[in-house]
């Protein structure tokens, strides 16, 4: 039998007809000849396993079909006839059920219509929904992300509140209430337990703006620092709730629901992100043939959403052309500007050294002026004290600036440059915050006494160290909302009335103001790592971080509208949300260190908070688990011992390389089909274009 008759994709089966030659000379047919028939499979196969996929698809299909008659018509994939038909057969199926069929059947298309019309209830409720619509219509999604990544702070920041509130706050505002029974902490006269914690006594105005700026005088003896925890129990009837077990178990919560939420976002986003990044023309044609949403009546919505697909095409047509000029350069081209590559992270790193060692002297110099003066100008105090915070911002403010001007000259596409210039920025004012933490640290841990060794922790300088972290943690928060303010109303507005109302050339040449994603950002994330790290030692901190973000969100927008144009380098939201998630994620990482820290090895204190009587705030856990019953108690020693712990990375490790495997195997089978849809495509162009000679022979 002739090999070539088994090929023939275009014969019916049974048919007596010999094939056609000008068939053979399909492209697809000629793909096939070259390639191996044992890993493709002849072209009879390849037609009866497809005949087999489509019939498996119909059967299911119609299966489904047969089975739930109560699902509406849309959610099938038929065609409008077929839909008709099953339309039909419904109504009929509806016309025939009584009793307990028919009030099953109301019920289920009840609860359907109930849980979509309530989402679409909640929709419109969620926060800031219109406001972020009519950005990305006159910005573009790219800024619009960055806005929907802000809402997305707000709403961590008030869930980590709710929880704080909940398990630290609300039990030590019940005990001082005295509506329940509670226990105070009992402290010992040791020498480590020395803390004179400043008096509500009459000050001038003045002197309560400088408590209230730097978290001292009267804000040290209230909820809102660590030394104010001093109660060990509440006892509400027969159950005993413990302060100081709650007190860490709600940090490990915070911070583990936290990463939890992230990585579920930024899953999300990877498959967007992937899902573009793939395929440049099926982007392509994904925004022109179906992106635009014909639910849309409104004039006003259906101008926005016009907007925002024209920024995606611009988007993609600006990163498609330097992908093209990429693939244009010469060899000498690329060792040039590999060189300047080079050259220029020599100098991102020299500036990060100087910006990090800046950092470590303000903060050595203003911890040590703070701890040997103690009669001082209120004035001067509250610089020594915001001195690390001025250094801090004057670094994150200079050094965006710089990699800025550096990154335009390494010829990157707009989206890498942003990602690489955030990168850049972020390392700077992640690891400020990580000089500042280890240098308050030492100095909080270093002892020349012996009495200060048997302390654990320099007791004389910082007899509450717990509140001196929170306090630090409050005044950068605090510092960095102020400067955020200060530089929208001082700079960001007089930019805007010069440029538009001076005609003199420096006021043209420096133009109006773009709306910088990497600086913005920057900010959010900077704050909330703060945020992340200054909860434990300062309980209300999420909730002065979500009043911030919340009043931010408004100054940006207003900055956005009234002083900033469009952006000249646009990118897409896709990649855009993924990425920022990310970046969030490594400040989480990051803030994880030193509160890990401070509640495993450092001591802590002996003269405040709920931790007097535990060598480390983490003892309370294993003391706490020793009161459990025996059988109880040798399953958490199991789950908590290597013995455990190994097996269990194995598995976890043995889980991951079978999703990595199966991942790979279904980016062959999309590789596939990918190629299929081409071959068919040039297979259609080919039997035009012979259609049109033969056309234009008859003729």
């Amino acid at each position: 039998m002739d090999p070539e008759a088994d090929n023939d994709v275009f014969l019916p089966e049974g048919s007596t007809v010999l094939p056609n030659q000008f068939l053979h000379e399909l492209p697809s047919y000629q793909s096939l000849l070259r390639r191996n028939p044992s890993n493709y499979g002849t072209m009879e196969s390849r037609r009866g396993s497809r005949r087999k996929q489509t019939l498996s698809r119909g059967l299911s299909q119609l299966d489904t079909v047969d089975t739930d008659l109560s699902t509406p018509p849309r959610e099938f994939a038929l065609s409008m006839q077929e839909k008709r038909k099953l339309r039909d057969e419904q109504m009929k199926y509806s016309q025939n059920t009584t009793g307990w069929t028919l009030w099953k059947d109301n019920t289920r298309n009840f609860s359907r219509k109930f849980r979509y019309d309530t989402f679409a209830f909640l929709k419109h409720l969620w926060l800031w929904r219109s406001n972020i619509h009519d950005i990305e219509g006159k910005f573009g999604t790219g800024i619009g992300s960055y806005f929907s990544f802000l809402r997305f702070v707000v709403l961590l920041n008030f869930v980590i509140f709710l929880l704080m509130f909940c398990f630290t706050i609300l039990p030590l505002v019940i005990s001082k209430l005295e509506v329940f029974n509670s226990t105070q902490i009992s402290l010992a006269e040791t020498a480590c337990s020395k803390y004179s914690p400043p008096k509500q006594v009459l000050k001038y105005f003045y002197s309560n703006i400088v408590d209230l700026l730097s978290g001292t005088g009267f804000l040290e003896i209230t909820y809102l620092f660590y030394g104010f925890y001093t109660i060990d129990s509440v006892t509400v009837y027969d159950f005993r709730y413990s302060l100081p077990l709650a007190y860490v178990l709600v940090t490990i919560v915070y911070l583990l629901l936290s990463i939890f939420w992230i990585v579920k976002r930024a899953v999300a986003g990877f498959k967007r992100s992937l899902v573009n990044d793939e395929d440049r023309f099926q982007s392509f044609c994904n925004k022109i043939f179906a992106g635009w949403d014909f639910c849309i009546k409104d004039q006003y919505y259906a101008r926005l959403k016009h907007g925002s697909l024209l920024h995606e095409l611009q988007t993609d047509l600006a990163e498609e052309r330097l992908r093209h000029r990429k693939q244009k350069r010469t060899q000498r081209e690329t060792i040039k500007i590999y060189s300047l590559r080079i050259f220029m992270n020599i100098i991102v790193i020299t500036v990060l050294c100087c910006c990090f060692y800046a950092i470590y002297l303000a903060t050595v110099y203003s911890q040590e002026k703070s701890n040997a003066s103690t009669q001082k100008d209120d004035r001067l105090s509250l610089l020594v004290e915001y001195l690390p915070s001025i250094v801090i911002t004057i670094a994150n403010f200079i050094t965006p600036i710089i990699f800025e001007i550096i990154v335009r000259y390494e010829d990157y596409s707009p989206a890498f440059e942003i990602r690489f210039t955030l990168i850049r920025c972020v390392f700077v004012r992640l690891a400020s915050i990580a000089v500042l933490l280890v240098s308050l640290l030492t100095k909080i841990t270093s002892c020349s006494k012996q009495s200060c060794q048997n302390c654990g922790y320099n007791y004389e300088d910082y007899p509450c160290w717990e509140t001196r972290v929170g306090q630090e943690m409050y005044k950068l928060m605090i510092f960095d909302f102020l400067i955020i303010l200060a530089v929208t109303i001082f700079v960001e507005f007089p930019r805007k009335l010069l440029v538009t109302n001076w005609s003199w050339k420096p006021f043209q040449w420096w133009g109006q103001q773009e709306f910088e994603i990497p600086q913005n950002v920057l900010e959010l994330v900077y704050g909330q790592t703060i945020c992340w790290i200054g909860a434990f030692y300062s309980p209300l901190l999420p909730a002065i971080a979500t009043i911030k973000y919340f009043i931010i969100f408004y100054v940006k927008k207003v900055t956005l509208m009234e002083n900033c144009r469009p952006p000249t380098r646009l990118f897409r939201a896709s990649s855009s949300n993924f990425f920022f998630l990310v970046i969030l994620l490594i400040g989480l990482i990051l803030a994880c260190i030193p509160v890990g820290v401070g509640i495993a090895q450092i001591q802590s204190s002996k003269a405040c908070g709920p931790f007097i009587n535990y060598t480390t705030s983490w003892q309370i856990v294993p003391h706490t688990v020793e009161t459990f019953p025996d059988g109880l108690k040798k399953t958490i020693y199991v789950l908590t011992s290597e013995s455990f712990a190994v097996p269990f990375f194995l598995l976890t490790c043995l889980v991951m390389f079978y999703f990595i495997a199966l991942a790979g195997a279904h980016r062959k089978v999309v590789e596939q089909l990918q190629e299929q849809l081409a071959m068919e495509s040039r297979d259609k162009m080919f039997l035009i274009r012979r259609l049109a000679e033969a056309h234009s022979i008859h003729i």
